[in-house]
């Protein structure tokens, strides 16, 4: 991985904004930048990049030796919990010299962000604008590892599917496909899968009961991807438990053709606003303007949730590279959910769906 030339990208957009230099936490830029994965704890981690692509960081000890491997480049403070950060915090700030420090607002927390005040002698400043497009298009690796994430989330819910019958729980089912993912090299899923039946589908991030039990004629839906090297799937499916009713199948088909239209609508120059409203103006005249609970979609990448973000008032365009979701969805309260969610690479010409598990009403059990 060219980590330098992600560094280099990053120092443009600091230098195009007048800015000297930017901290970050352990999280998805984090990792983006160096590769090294940290866990967000206790102890204060800084990584700091200026605007001529030098590379500074603080560091808790015991992540010297892994730290020091990936990134012998950084000139990097280490500090020992019994001796505490705020001395290393001063060292790290001598050896920047900056006059402004902004940082990741969306993602530090306060007292990490009173931390660096203190030690640097002046408040820091949200950055979250200028690191916005760092990560927005994705390069040839990034997009490997979305499809190889992709391939096995779809594998598991395969073989899921062929277990799943009515009287088996929510958790049951949950649990049968973490184990499909993690069998088929999944590091992980990249967020906890949503498995909902009946009526609590209607809750858009519900979480899964061992109370609710499947039974025929419910919908079973499925919101989940696996992670693999650090970028998830996200994937939506809906289906039925051995039949439908005439009102059921009306709903999802409108959703079917929602996530049509979206798909198809994806291109460089395409705005995020006019995605959504096409998809929205769909469902008004079909009836379903009362169920409609969210918008369109989002990026994905290293964040589950990412920019852009499908949504009326986002004017922003579509940009080769990009990878989106189009997941539409209907809810009723109480009585059903149905959401059918594709990740969507945007190409120099159009788009290529990247997820391809069958969209059209299925039945299990």
């Amino acid at each position: 991985m060219d980590y330098a030339h992600r560094i280099d990208k990053l120092a443009r957009l600091l230098d195009d904004e007048k800015c000297e230099a930017m901290a970050f936490v352990p999280g998805p830029n984090f990792f983006y930048l160096t590769g090294v994965d940290l866990a967000l704890m206790e102890r204060p981690t800084f990584l700091v990049v200026t605007s001529d692509a030098r590379i500074h960081a603080m560091i808790p000890a015991l992540e010297r030796d892994r730290w020091a491997a990936h990134m012998p480049q950084a000139r990097t403070v280490y500090w020992q919990d019994a001796e505490g950060y705020e001395n290393a915090i001063g060292q790290l700030a001598a050896g920047l010299k900056v006059k402004a420090l902004a940082v990741e607002g969306n993602r530090m927390r306060q007292f990490e962000a009173q931390a660096l005040s203190r030690g640097f002698a002046f408040d820091v400043v949200d950055g979250t604008a200028i690191v916005k497009p760092l990560r927005l298009s994705k390069d040839p690796v990034e997009i490997e590892a979305i499809r190889h994430a992709i391939a096995v989330s779809e594998a598991a819910l395969t073989a899921t599917l062929s277990q799943i019958g009515a009287g088996m729980s929510e958790t049951d089912i949950r649990a049968r496909l973490v184990i499909e993912m993690l069998m088929r090299g999944a590091d992980g899923p990249g967020f906890d899968p949503i498995v909902l039946v009946g009526g609590a589908a209607a809750d858009c991030h519900g979480i899964p009961s061992a109370e609710r039990i499947l039974k025929p004629g419910d919908a079973l839906l499925f919101d989940f991807g696996a992670k693999v090297d650090g970028y998830s799937a996200d994937i939506t499916r809906t289906f039925f438990c051995q039949h439908v009713s005439d009102a059921h199948r009306r709903f999802y088909d409108a959703v079917l053709e929602a996530n049509r239209i979206g798909c198809s609508m994806v291109a460089p120059g395409v705005s995020a606003n006019d995605l959504d409203k096409a998809v929205l103006a769909h469902f008004e005249n079909a009836g379903y303007a009362a169920n409609i609970r969210h918008k369109l979609g989002h990026g994905l990448g290293l964040d589950i949730h990412e920019a852009p973000q499908l949504m009326v008032g986002n004017h922003e365009e579509l940009a080769p590279g990009m990878v989106i979701t189009i997941e539409p969805g209907l809810y009723e309260p109480g009585a059903l959910g149905v959401r059918i969610e594709d990740d969507v690479l945007v190409t120099e010409t159009g788009a290529s769906i990247l997820t391809q598990l069958p969209r059209e009403l299925t039945f299990v059990g």
